[in-house]
Parts: structure tokens; C-alpha cells; sequence
């Protein structure tokens, strides 16, 4: 099997992403001191809130046992990757890099094509410190994928297929159209989101199309990290 068809299984993608799970829930206590407080991905939050609300610290480690045993079934239960390889993941990981440098010359240059003269500049939040802009920027690349992606592009193009009758090809378009919309809206949202502004929110709507071309065709590990680094380079 070719590196494209095993780097995109769910074994190898599910694999590759835990690292990036391990990585902003260990900085995100570091910084918080207690797993239900301090500032974290708003995407992480939503996503939590149910079991937060309903069982605490239970809940909270419920959600995790839920995320981590979800991801272990199907990995577990892909057989189309064969034996795992440490040259794939390497590679994948070269792969994500390569994205996120280039990432935001690409819609950058679409947003200011489309706006032109106006700014593209995404804007960033200068007010918290570099840690916590870190540790955001790693749960943007799980959680934001995670719920934008997998989750909501892919129940709308589920629901358009049956309720709908759209062809897949037809579903799969209207779904990313409204998930990047949604994923672009989600960040003006709360406290520490950012002043709205015609050229920000279309960058983050070709964002999220692009991202989420990229998970339809090279899968949620490669996604997530691609998302995550570029978040990162833009803090450092």
C-alpha cells in the first residue's frame, strides 16, 4: 500500500493525532492547575460542557475515556494499514509542516484577492502570554478539527444525503461551505474572541474550506497537525 492510502487509514491518522491530544491537555493543566478551570480551546470546551455539566471531574474523565476508547476501536479495527511503520509517521509529520508553512500565504492570498484592498490579516489574541497562546493553538488543531470537521461537516453531509437526497459530491460541498461558516463565526464568540472584521472572518471561512478539503482527502491526523503548527508558528 502506498504512503498516501496508509498515511490517510484511520490507524495511522488516529495514531499520529494522539501525541497532539497527549500535548494541549498536559499544558492545558500545567497552565490551569485544575483540569475544570483556566483558559482553554473554546472548541474543547464546548465539546466538554455536557459531561462537565453533568459530572464534574467524572464527567470530564468520562469524556476522555470516551475520546481515547472511541479512537483506540477504530484504530484497532483498521486493518487496511498493515504493520505500523515509523517512516510513515515521519513522513506524515514533514507532510503537516510543509502545510502549515504554507497555509497562510495560500488563503491569505485567496482573502485578499477576493477583498481586495481590504486586510486579510486573520488577528490574533495579544492579550494572553505565549504559553497559553501555545497551549490554544495545539487544542485548535484536536478539538477545533474535531468538532468542525469530523463532527458537524460530517452530520450535515450525512443529513443532506438522506433527508435531502443530495448526491455525496453535492452534500459534501454544501456541508463544507456551512461548517467553514460556522467554524469561522465560532471565533468572535466569548471572551477572549476576536473583533469582527469583514477580511478575518473570510480568511477563516477559505480556512476552514481548505482544511476541510485537507481532512477529506488526507485525513484527520494530517489535518490536525497541519492546523495546530500553523496556529503555533503564527504565536511564536
Amino acid at each position: 500500500m502506498s504512503y498516501w492510502r496508509r498515511s490517510r487509514s484511520p490507524r495511522y491518522s488516529l495514531l499520529f493525532a494522539l501525541p497532539l491530544l497527549a500535548l494541549y491537555e498536559t499544558l492545558a493543566f500545567a497552565l490551569s492547575h485544575d483540569a475544570l478551570a483556566g483558559v482553554r480551546n473554546g472548541a474543547d470546551v464546548l465539546l466538554k460542557s455536557l459531561f462537565v455539566g453533568l459530572g464534574g471531574r467524572a464527567g470530564l474523565a468520562a469524556f476522555g475515556a470516551l475520546l481515547v476508547a472511541g479512537g483506540g476501536v477504530l484504530a484497532w479495527r483498521d486493518r487496511s494499514a498493515g504493520r505500523l511503520s515509523a517512516r510513515v509517521f515521519l513522513l506524515m509529520a514533514c507532510e503537516s509542516l510543509v502545510y502549515a508553512a504554507g497555509f497562510g500565504a495560500v488563503v491569505g492570498g485567496l482573502t485578499r484577492a477576493l477583498l481586495r484592498p481590504l486586510a486579510a490579516a486573520a488577528g490574533r489574541r495579544a492579550a494572553l502570554d505565549l504559553p497559553t497562546q501555545l497551549m490554544i493553538s495545539l487544542g485548535a488543531g484536536i478539538y477545533e478539527e474535531l468538532l468542525f470537521r469530523v463532527l458537524l461537516v460530517g452530520a450535515l453531509a450525512w443529513a443532506a444525503r438522506r433527508a435531502l437526497r443530495w448526491t455525496p459530491a453535492a452534500a459534501g460541498v454544501g456541508a463544507a461551505v456551512i461548517g467553514a461558516l460556522v467554524f469561522s463565526a465560532f471565533h468572535y464568540v466569548g471572551p477572549y474572541g476576536d473583533r469582527l472584521t469583514l477580511g478575518s472572518f473570510t480568511f477563516r471561512t477559505l480556512a476552514g474550506l481548505a482544511l476541510s478539503a485537507l481532512y477529506l482527502l488526507r485525513g484527520f491526523g494530517i489535518t490536525a497537525w497541519t492546523h495546530a503548527l500553523y496556529d503555533v508558528l503564527l504565536a511564536l
